[in-house]
């Protein structure tokens, strides 16, 4: 149980320090196809809004390949991103659409605390954003699900989502962003379960608030 805290306390660091928030909404859905034993493919799609719906701020598809080092339990990946970006340009209502089109490798490694299930992820990525050099950036991802109504995550479990993931660019200003996650989930069965939640992401000097409604498929 100590060890539990002390994951739990990693989470924190940057929520306290939040200047200015604005409430927005993110869609998430996210799939995983098992080939066999070892391969599998991953497909995502995020629809990420300024308010509750309509308001477009980026829309994020993801896919990739992994490769299972051991079972259900150390999973390296090569994927590929394209991210359509929608700013607003500062104290106007204008936008600016931005392309960007993405590379990543990355490592994820699950573990078992009590019955608490962790996971890490480690993430490296060159970006291509549209009328800018290439870009480097690092992201350590750590999330935690605890199941609430039965001692283990079977299905029709209820359970609580915490994640904390930060961002590292390798030039310029190193900090990038935080984000940290808490949200309520349902496991249906082995194939889908769901996850609503609050995610603060903090940016330098400001803050960001979405509400998160994620969808997971594996099949």
């Amino acid at each position: 149980m100590k060890q539990i805290f002390v994951l739990i306390g990693l989470f924190f660091p940057m929520f306290c320090f939040c200047q200015e928030s604005n409430l927005g909404n993110w869609w998430i859905y996210f799939g995983n196809k098992k080939i066999d034993a070892k391969w599998n493919w991953h497909h995502e799609v995020q629809y990420r809004n300024y308010n509750a719906i309509g308001d477009l701020e980026q829309l994020l598809l993801r896919t990739g390949i992994g490769y299972n080092l051991s079972e259900n339990n150390n999973n390296l990946h090569l994927g590929y991103g394209y991210i359509l970006s929608q700013n607003y340009l500062n104290n106007s209502d204008e936008t600016l659409r931005t392309n960007e089109h993405r590379v990543y490798q990355q490592f994820i490694t699950r573990q078992s605390i009590g019955r608490v299930s962790v996971q890490h992820r480690y993430r490296f990525e060159q970006r291509w954003i549209e009328k800018q050099p290439i870009k480097y950036r690092f992201r350590y991802f750590l999330s935690l699900n605890i199941p609430i109504n039965h001692p283990e995550m079977a299905d029709k479990t209820f359970y609580a989502s915490v994640y904390n993931e930060v961002f590292l660019n390798t030039k310029n200003v190193i900090f990038d962003r935080n984000r940290l996650f808490l949200g309520l989930g349902y496991k249906l069965n082995n194939t889908a379960r769901f996850e609503l939640g609050y995610m603060n992401q903090f940016l330098n000097n400001q803050s960001r608030d979405q509400i998160n409604v994620i969808t997971f498929l594996s099949f």
